[in-house]
């Protein structure tokens, strides 16, 4: 009776640490740039696409996965389009939007019990995320047009 209390089926622990630990580290990176999608926004965007991933397969363990991972994919880009905002013509939160497109992937590869790839995606995130902005610095050009700081963005 205990074990039925604590069981999770059809989720596995394992995969919501994983999930919890992708979404955070991605998340941290955007909370600490101050955009939007933090933390808890990352790891629940992340454990949500893992589960419906799971419940798929769980259901109909053959092709029930495909289904789920394509409603994802529509459901997150509306989610992601919901980030995008235009101030004074200028558009803002693609990045973000790509970051909660990124999530709901990674959360679906743990659904299908590719840890490792999603853990690869989950960093190689990371690098993009802190890498160009990092070259950014850098090379100043990189910094022309819509890419310009708030401060100094671009006017029409």
């Amino acid at each position: 009776m205990f074990v039925d209390i604590i069981s999770i089926t059809p989720l596995s622990l394992k995969a919501i640490i994983i999930a919890v630990l992708c979404g955070f580290i991605i998340g941290f990176e955007r909370q600490w740039s101050g955009k939007p999608a933090g933390i808890r926004t990352s790891i629940l965007i992340c454990l949500s696409a893992y589960t419906f991933v799971s419940i798929g397969q769980f259901i109909q363990p053959d092709a029930g996965s495909i289904r789920i991972v394509g409603q994802i994919v529509t459901g997150v880009g509306f989610l992601g389009a919901g980030v995008i905002i235009a101030r004074e013509g200028l558009v803002q939160g693609v990045t973000s939007a790509a970051v909660i497109w990124i999530l709901a992937a990674i959360g679906s590869l743990i659904g299908l019990n590719s840890f490792y790839s999603a853990l690869t995606l989950a960093i190689i995130t990371i690098l993009v995320l802190v890498g160009i902005t990092g070259l950014e610095k850098i090379i100043k050009k990189l910094k022309r047009g819509v890419h310009k700081d708030e401060e100094n963005s671009f006017q029409y």
